[in-house]
């Protein structure tokens, strides 16, 4: 999908009053409409590409705008607090562009890391699937060598963007392990019915991808045979790193929405804003957020300065930050009353249903409690090298 002319991404700025100027000039007013319609329209994609958004996480040398991680995730926050379809569709395209820079061949990157660079095409991430979920190990898709080439072959579901994408980035057993491919979205074999009327991020234009027997060749390959996990934990974590700063952005948007309401709502002769539970509500919400984006930028800091600690720290800032979001938006709905239980006229009830979607995309809340006991059991407090973020710097 063609989105934009050649676009100079090294001439974005990156701060994020550009973002949030951006968001509110292309986004707000307009999100509510792509709930409703269960799409996005082409023109918000490509001012994406005029800004140089699609390719935000890529270097300059190849492409794309060259953020470091700490301003990805405001970038995300900032798309975020506008519309979690849009930001949806932002996080699977990186991880498709991010992935590819990292582990793929200088062929792969000739022929598709400039087109995802600039927008010109768009990638999706298929790993779900209808049986199994997000189990990559007990994936049922195959590749299977045919000559010089794999034949792929299986079904994915709940993909993000899947009506979109020009590339999907799949991941298929390949012997015992499962194996990471690039598969053009018009090649032969491959087939996209929609996905619709979900609870949370409807514009996100979800798909079910079908592959039969799609021929992909040896250099669309990701990393060698039997390192798809490398290639899948990688990917996963740029995912959730952007879904737990998208989660900051949906409490700042009912936040912001709450204290207009409650500032002109009146009852009783004075406006809401005077009542004490409220206000306990206001300040929980504040509270809730600034320690959200905390844990983000920890995690973005970690990231850009290569520790492997930023995995376990963006586990805990998505848990957090998603789970949080839930809770802000579920007290902003409560303080709209029944106006925030009707759509089109006030936005938090799109807010409580895509924040219910955070808590289960890119590992649900509860996977997320086990794998952070898990590493609270095995690093003790006090013991060497433990840090304020659960895990071990190195």
């Amino acid at each position: 999908m063609a989105l934009a002319p050649e676009v100079d991404l090294g001439a974005a700025r990156h701060d994020r009053a550009a973002f949030r100027s951006f968001v509110d000039s292309y986004v707000a007013g307009r999100a509510d409409d792509y709930d409703r319609e269960q799409r996005l329209p082409h023109d918000i994609l490509a001012a994406l590409a005029e800004h140089g958004y699609w390719g935000a996480a890529l270097p300059t040398s190849a492409g794309g705008a060259g953020m470091d991680m700490v301003t990805l995730g405001a970038l995300h926050e900032e798309i975020g607090r506008g519309c979690s379809s849009l930001r949806s569709l932002l996080t699977v395209h990186t991880m498709v562009a991010a992935t590819l820079h990292r582990w793929g061949g200088e062929r792969a990157k000739r022929c598709w890391l400039a087109e995802l660079a600039t927008g010109r095409r768009l990638g999706a991430f298929c790993l779900t699937e209808p049986e199994v979920g997000s189990d990559a190990r007990a994936i049922t898709s195959t590749a299977r060598r045919d000559g010089a080439d794999y034949l792929v072959d299986g079904t994915k579901k709940w993909i993000t963007g899947g009506q979109l994408a020009d590339l999907f980035l799949v991941f298929a057993r390949c012997g015992e392990e499962p194996a990471a491919f690039l598969v053009e979205a018009d090649a032969p074999g491959v087939r996209v019915e929609p996905v619709s009327d979900l609870l949370g991020t409807r514009a996100s234009m979800l798909a079910q991808v079908h592959l039969t027997d799609v021929r992909v060749p040896a250099w669309a390959r990701l990393g060698r045979e039997g390192a798809g996990m490398l290639v899948l934990t990688h990917a996963l974590d740029l995912g959730r790193y952007s879904v737990a700063a998208g989660c900051v952005g949906i409490m700042q948007a009912c936040l912001d929405a709450s204290v207009d309401y409650t500032g002109q709502r009146r009852q009783g002769g004075q406006p809401l804003r005077e009542r004490q539970l409220v206000r306990r509500l206001i300040s929980d919400m504040v509270t809730r957020l600034h320690a959200a984006r905390l844990l983000c930028v920890r995690a973005g800091e970690l990231k850009d300065a290569g520790d492997p600690a930023t995995l376990m720290a963006t586990w805990v800032a998505k848990y957090f930050a998603s789970t949080s979001a839930m809770r802000t938006a579920s007290d902003a709905v409560q303080l709209h009353g029944a106006n925030g239980c009707t759509e089109g006229t006030h936005s938090v009830s799109r807010y409580f249903r895509d924040a219910k979607v955070m808590e289960i995309i890119e590992g649900s809340s509860q996977i997320q409690q086990l794998v952070i006991a898990d590493d609270a059991y095995q690093h003790q407090p006090g013991a060497p090298g433990w840090s304020v973020v659960v895990g071990r710097r190195a």
